[in-house]
């Protein structure tokens, strides 16, 4: 085994920001890379196994631009700058940076964060119809809506429909009080909590007042044709086959449309098929059409979210693996 000693500069000005506090970042990356690291006069030498050494070095020239281009190093960009190094990714997290989609109302951009998310941004521009699935945290609808209101404030579209199946999620909540309006809140609050930071509260009533941005369930879309508008369906995975077909025959000319859901969260009545899933294997090969996938490594919530999703997702393989052996030695 061959030792290498590598040398990295970072400005002072960037040191504590790229090590993390109390030097976090650099000791997850000696213990993952298996090297030391040594920082003295704005220089860090990085000593270790020369390919082991490499990565790392990979790593922190990553985050080091990141830091340069204004962006506040998290755990998250840690983690996935290492796992892109891992899996010999031609881009890194610095590309990823450069593609900013818009800026909330106190003036935070909001970029993809992960290759998923970059691929998703870019399917949703180039692409009349977008299906994103994947697990919560992932930003399928955040991402969809800032696209949205960036396609309105440009004039690309006329109007911003957001629509989701009003479903309660494995409770029944009874008769709620107050008219239709304060009935369908409740199952559209995701949308406008990202609205209002996106927009504003007073930009999203004036618009909401004059027709121009409209959130309704999705039993709303029968008998209408939607012309010149970025229509989101959220949490498509509560639709049914045919509420699905529904809402995919109302779109009309000049419309771009995104469909998010997971399909691990279904909160259909048992042995109800979904709607996104009939529909992902009955468009998958049409043109102007993509399906994004995402995975738990596009999670960019709490690190630990990122683990319970990955957790779930491995149970779940060896139940089903279980479930089909099961099958097999009953038939047999």
């Amino acid at each position: 085994m061959s030792l290498s000693e590598l040398m990295i500069d970072i400005p002072a000005e960037h040191e504590a920001n790229v090590f993390g506090q109390f030097d976090t970042y650099a000791k997850k990356l000696e213990r993952t890379f298996h090297v030391t690291l040594i920082a003295r006069d704005g220089s860090t030498k990085i000593v270790g196994e020369t390919e082991a050494a490499r990565k790392a070095q990979r790593v922190m020239t990553q985050l080091l631009e990141l830091s340069k281009r204004g962006n506040t190093i998290t755990e998250q960009n840690v983690d996935y700058a290492i796992s892109l190094v891992f899996e010999d990714q031609e881009e890194g997290i610095v590309e990823i940076d450069r593609e900013l989609i818009c800026h909330t109302l106190q003036g935070k951009p909001i970029k993809p964060k992960t290759l998923g998310q970059k691929r998703y941004v870019d399917a949703i521009r180039k692409d009349m119809i977008t299906f994103g699935l994947g697990p919560a945290g992932t930003g399928k609808t955040y991402l969809a809506m800032a696209m949205a209101i960036t396609a309105f404030k440009r004039n690309e579209v006329n109007r911003i429909i957001l629509t989701r199946p009003a479903i309660e999620a494995g409770e029944k909540l009874g008769f709620l009080p107050g008219d239709l309006q304060s009935k369908i809140d409740p199952y559209l609050r995701p949308l406008y909590d990202a609205l209002y930071e996106i927009m504003g509260a007073d930009s999203f009533v004036k618009n909401s007042e004059k027709g121009l941005i409209e959130v309704a369930p999705l039993a709303y879309m029968r008998g209408r044709t939607l012309d010149n508008a970025f229509i989101i369906l959220d949490e498509a995975q509560n639709t049914t086959p045919a509420q699905m077909k529904m809402f995919l025959t109302r779109i009309g000319f000049g419309s771009k449309v995104v469909i998010t859901g997971d399909s691990t969260q279904k909160d259909l009545p048992s042995g109800t098929t979904s709607g996104l899933d009939v529909a992902v294997k009955v468009v998958k090969d049409l043109d102007g059409i993509s399906i994004c996938t995402l995975t738990s490594k596009d999670v960019v919530r709490h690190p630990l979210v990122q683990k319970i999703v990955k957790a779930y997702e491995e149970y779940e393989k060896k139940n089903t693996g279980r479930t089909r052996g099961n099958a097999r030695r009953k038939r047999s």
